[in-house]
């Protein structure tokens, strides 16, 4: 496999070259088709392979080159290669055993593909069903990425709305143990002019009850003394 294509599990046959430059490549391949295969004409499971796995395209030296899979049936030998080189490639990536990983994806599909390619040379029917199984299990896994990209973006919006809702909450109540504070002052305030008042009430009346104990005390004395006067005047005989 030449180091100018990416790593993969699906065997391709070998590179042909499609062109010898690449200047106005973009303008060339809308009227130029892929290479055939070197052979004296492709087989119908060829036709099927070259469906389901399409060739792949690859610049080298300002060159195009194209690689159709390998219609070459497997061998027992091939499947164990199969299971080694996908150990191999999930060690070498550094893929997680578990959990979400784009790289073990990635070379899982890369095999499966492969196995379809051999399937598909021994009995294409079989490898179109799988490719339809391949296919729906790759909308399930798209359908359940939208699913949770929708409930990750759920729950950051319901994140942000408790995080707005928790500051609004912390200034309201900011707000009212100022507003607490402000009450407690005016409360003591009152307090102290009530017990202010209270103590200048008893003071006046103590004021006045010892007023009035004065003025009683005068009268009564002053009324004494009319009694004692007029008792001796009553007492003193008339000539």
């Amino acid at each position: 496999m030449s180091s100018d294509t990416p790593e993969s599990l699906v065997k391709y046959g070998a590179e042909i070259l499609v062109s010898t430059s690449i200047t106005g490549k973009k303008g060339a391949k809308k009227n130029q088709k892929l290479a055939p295969l070197e052979k004296s004409g492709p087989t119908r499971n060829e036709d099927y392979l070259n469906s389901i796995l399409p060739p792949r395209e690859y610049t080298r030296d300002a060159q195009l080159f194209v690689k159709y899979v390998l219609p070459t049936p497997a061998t027992r030998s091939d499947v164990i290669q199969l299971q080694h080189d996908l150990d191999m490639m999930l060690q070498k990536k550094q893929a997680r055993d578990t959990g979400i990983c784009p790289n073990r994806e990635e070379l899982f599909a890369q095999c499966f593909d492969e196995l379809i390619r051999q399937i598909t040379i021994e009995c294409a029917e079989r490898g179109f069903l799988l490719v339809r199984v391949r296919d729906e299990i790759k909308m399930t896994i798209q359908a359940y990425q939208t699913l949770y990209e929708s409930s990750i973006a759920y729950g950051m919006r319901k994140a942000l709305m408790a995080e707005q809702r928790k500051n609004e909450m912390h200034t309201t109540i900011k707000q009212l143990e100022e507003t607490c504070d402000d009450l407690q002052r005016e409360n003591k305030s009152l307090e102290t002019n009530i017990e202010d008042m209270i103590r200048k009430d008893e003071e006046e009346r103590q004021r006045d009850k010892k007023a009035h104990e004065d003025q009683v005390e005068y009268l009564t004395a002053l009324n004494a003394d009319y009694k004692q006067e007029l008792t001796t005047l009553l007492s003193t005989p008339q000539k």
